[in-house]
């Protein structure tokens, strides 16, 4: 197993490129790592201790996920074949890849091997210095402009997109109006902002997926070709089966046995299928609250307070209380110079969801604390809303 660091730059994502490149074509599977070696401390032998993921493995993911210790995903050059396969019959065909995702993340490694099974090594922003609008918009003005008429696509967090648009109407969005598709994952997609990206052109696809199922799966609530979605009828918990699950975790047994059964990867996912047949992803079911004996679902409440007027994001939780076992609280982050209206904020929770979603506290934030390529901090949101220490 060969493993490589990728700290952002064109020359860490060309030595994955070409490792990855082999690995799809029968060669030893690729561990990318995390870069980022804090000054005056040890490199780290990733590899050392781990046992070789075995025949027909090309990529190995580590994850975290959203609780629980590192986990290492074990993904088949035929997973990741059959990924790309059913995510280019989605979008339209094979086409060009912009890379503006960490490379070590599922989503940023898929990336690459999407453009390499389409026959074209990806154009690689370099995100050394971390994300910066000017700088896409450079590169993918040059992308799309050395091949015009050919399809392009990229893939972006929230927090991506939200920057590029809160530039204007300059290079940058200029540049993400010329994708044929911009997959948007990694967290919920407030739907404020969806609706922005779209009145301004850009063709936004929302993905929900995870490192067990080579990343995105389900596009904009509907699944790839080949890809089922099964909720369980007792907790509404999300199963998925298909060609491009996992083979499991690296040298755990015990925890692939808990997950994958009998093709099928049970996620700790909450979803809904809405009138029109599409999947709802509610959030996961370690993120429920319950309070005064009702159960909240943070993302549905999340969902209603980002469709108001002047909120940019929102992140809900839950604090402990002694006389509701659990208290409703939101942070949230305004748009509206006005700053945060909780009254307005809470009676439309209320309408929505009735009067047990309602945030009894709302503070309001500079910015979400975030993890990982994006993903809401939950546990440092509660750690800030419950010490009174807003921004």
């Amino acid at each position: 197993m060969q493993v490589v660091r990728c700290d952002g730059s064109p020359a860490s994502v060309a030595k994955l490129t070409r490792a990855l490149a082999e690995a799809l074509a029968g060669g030893p599977a690729v561990l990318p790592v995390d870069g980022a070696v804090p000054a005056g401390t040890a490199d780290i032998d990733w590899a050392a201790g781990l046992p070789e993921p075995g025949p027909g493995a090309a990529l190995v993911i580590e994850t975290s996920g959203s609780t629980g210790g590192p986990k290492r995903v074990v993904l088949s050059s035929a997973a990741l074949r059959a990924s790309a396969a059913a995510t280019h019959r989605r979008l339209g065909g094979p086409g060009h890849w912009l890379l503006a995702l960490p490379a070590h993340h599922v989503a940023g490694a898929q990336v690459i091997s999407r453009g390499l099974i389409a026959g074209h090594r990806p154009t690689v922003l370099d995100s050394a210095g971390g994300f910066r609008p000017e700088r896409f918009g450079a590169v993918a003005g040059e992308l799309l402009a050395a091949t015009a008429g050919e399809r392009c696509y990229t893939s972006l967090v929230p927090t991506q997109l939200h920057r590029v648009l809160g530039e204007g109407d300059g290079g940058a969005l200029a540049a993400l109006r010329g994708f044929d598709a911009v997959l948007v994952g990694g967290a919920a997609a407030p739907r404020s902002l969806l609706a922005e990206a779209r009145a301004a052109g850009v063709a936004v696809v929302t993905t929900y997926g995870m490192s067990e199922t080579a990343g995105g799966c389900v596009y904009d609530g509907t699944p790839l070709d080949g890809v089922r979605v099964r909720l369980d009828p007792a907790d509404a918990r999300i199963s998925l089966s298909g060609p491009t699950l996992a083979s499991g975790y690296l040298g755990d047994p015990a925890r692939t046995a808990e997950v994958f059964v009998d093709g099928w990867f049970h996620t700790s996912d909450l979803g809904h299928w809405d009138p029109d047949g599409r999947l709802r992803v509610l959030g996961r079911v370690d993120d429920v609250i319950i309070t005064g004996g009702e159960k909240v679902h943070p993302a549905a409440v999340e969902r209603v307070l980002t469709a108001q007027p002047g909120v940019r994001a929102a992140c809900v939780v839950g604090l402990a209380d002694p006389e509701w076992g659990q208290l409703v609280a939101a942070a949230v982050v305004c748009a509206d110079p006005a700053g945060l209206d909780a009254g307005g904020l809470g009676n439309a929770v209320r309408a929505e969801l009735g009067a047990a979603s309602v945030p009894r506290l709302m503070r309001e934030l500079a910015e979400l604390p975030v993890r990982g390529i994006g993903k809401p901090d939950r546990a440092e949101v509660v750690r800030l809303l419950g010490a009174g220490t807003f921004a």
